[in-house]
């Protein structure tokens, strides 16, 4: 079953969702004066990944309530290179003030030696990250520009079964087209329009605390089309929706479930061997080799996230909402499987 979200508040009285499922565009009115949980539960955060076929950088701005983060990540898919730095802050509790919509409001924020800003400007979305010290003594600056903004976006509402008043609201936007620059020290990056795209993951919700999930996303031209996809499972009760979506030229066709087929070895999962993916209702069945795993583990006390997000090149077919089907060779993606105590 694929639930088609109606507008309206995205929250009842007693702080649940009013509905599950999924959307094109944001629908449900986010209210974070709605929420009946505990501050501590709730998690609000804007990343935006920007890439060619050669490199690509990540910053991530998020209020997590007993702490923030202004992140930002350099990757070189040709030298299979990958550099994190992730400044906190601690108990923001909402006081970034997080915009209740991706469409309009601006985030701010600055800290001891970072500084981060992602704003709107003539239908436009400018992204101005800073970080005094990135790799050593040499400072990350970046600035880019996302335009040409699709039609349609993957939006999903999904409930928590364990807790009432938990609840994910996630919107995917892929295929934004990217110029602008990015340089550490004196060594710097520059995006092409076109050949570089940029994707946004707008988060606002009340988590449990453990939680594993599965995450893809790509985007690239082929045959003169921009073509996307989101792909996800594996948290919440998703029984009235899948987030899995491909787009040609801004417009969304919607799949039904989908599995990342991880490859074992020694009874671990081997990140860097190929996987394959697969849909229930057969749409889409690729391969994915892997170039470039961006591992990160912390433990500190009960909190512990483990992050896996594999960057590599998905070869197969993809089958849109007509029947046309769609040829990916050496297409640029990522795949992520990520398990959090927070």
């Amino acid at each position: 079953m694929q639930h088609l979200l109606s507008k309206g508040p995205l929250l009842d009285r007693s702080g649940a969702l009013r509905e599950a499922g999924y959307a094109t565009a944001l629908v449900k009115t986010y209210d974070r004066r709605a929420i009946r949980a505990g501050d501590m539960r709730i998690k609000e955060w804007d990343y935006y990944l920007i890439h060619n076929d050669r490199y690509g950088v990540a910053m991530t701005i998020a209020d997590n309530s007993y702490m923030g983060m202004l992140s930002a990540t350099v990757l070189d898919f040709e030298a299979k290179t990958e550099k994190t730095v992730s400044p906190m802050f601690w108990f923001p509790f909402g006081s970034t003030r997080f915009p209740a919509s991706s469409e309009s409001g601006d985030i701010v924020k600055s800290m001891k030696g970072a500084s981060g800003s992602f704003t709107h400007e003539n239908g436009a979305r400018r992204l101005i990250f800073h970080l005094d010290k990135f790799d050593g003594d040499k400072a990350f600056d970046c600035d880019i520009l996302l335009t040409d903004a699709p039609r349609d976006t993957m939006v999903i509402a999904t409930p928590f079964a364990e807790k009432k008043t938990a609840f994910y609201y996630n919107q995917k936007i892929i295929g934004m087209r990217a110029a602008g620059s990015c340089t550490v020290g004196g060594e710097t990056r520059t995006f092409d329009p076109a050949d570089s795209f940029g994707i946004l993951d707008w988060g606002r919700g009340v988590w449990t605390y453990e939680n594993t999930w599965y995450w893809g996303a790509g985007q690239g031209v082929v045959d003169g089309h921009v073509v996307g996809f989101n792909l996800g499972y594996g948290f919440g009760d998703v029984s009235a929706a899948s987030e899995n979506m491909l787009f040609v030229d801004g417009v969304a066709h919607k799949l039904d479930r989908v599995t990342f087929h991880i490859p074992m070895k020694d009874g671990k999962e081997d990140y860097l061997a190929p996987w394959t993916f697969s849909s229930s209702d057969g749409r889409i069945e690729t391969s994915f080799t892997p170039v470039l795993d961006r591992a990160a583990f912390t433990s500190v006390g009960p909190l512990l996230s483990d992050q896996h997000q594999v960057f590599g090149h998905m070869d197969g077919t993809i089958t849109l909402d007509d029947g046309k089907k769609i040829q990916l060779n050496h297409f640029l993606c990522f795949a992520e499987k990520v398990h959090n105590k927070w």
